[in-house]
C-alpha cells in the first residue's frame, strides 16, 4: 500500500505566499519524480511542477519564476513555495509520485495525493 498525503495551502492575499508539503509513505522501493498539479474549477487537471532523483525540475509556464519546488529523497517528502501568487493560482493542489513499490519491476506507478485547496482572494 501506498499513501500519499499532503499538507498546507489555505488562503493567501494576491501577491502573498503558500507552502504546499507532501510524503509519500507505505510500501516504497524508489520514487522516480514527484511533482505537484492543480485543477481549477471546470478545467482540467495541470501539470504545475516537478522534481525527479536527481533533483532536475521542471515547471509549467505560468509559474513564471514564481514558485520553486524541493525534495527530501530521504524523507520522500515534495514541496512547492508559491511566492507572488495571482488569483488565477486559485486551486486544488495534487501531489503526484512516481514510484516503484518492488525491486525488479521497471515501470513506475503514479500516485496522487487527495488534494488541498489554495484560495487567493483579497
Amino acid at each position: 500500500q501506498v499513501l500519499i498525503e499532503e499538507s498546507g495551502g489555505g488562503l493567501a492575499q494576491p501577491g502573498g505566499s503558500l507552502s504546499l508539503h507532501c510524503v509519500a509513505s507505505g510500501t516504497i522501493y524508489s520514487i522516480y519524480a514527484m511533482g505537484w498539479f492543480r485543477q481549477l474549477p471546470g478545467k482540467q487537471r495541470e501539470m504545475v511542477a516537478s522534481i525527479v532523483a536527481n533533483g532536475r525540475t521542471r515547471y509549467a509556464d505560468f509559474v513564471k519564476g514564481r514558485f520553486t519546488i524541493s525534495r527530501d529523497n530521504a524523507k520522500q517528502t515534495v514541496s512547492l513555495q508559491m511566492n507572488n501568487l495571482e488569483p488565477e493560482d486559485a486551486a486544488v493542489y495534487y501531489c503526484n509520485v512516481e514510484l516503484i513499490q518492488h525491486a525488479g519491476v521497471w515501470s513506475p506507478d503514479k500516485y496522487w495525493g487527495q488534494g488541498t485547496q489554495g484560495i487567493v482572494s483579497s
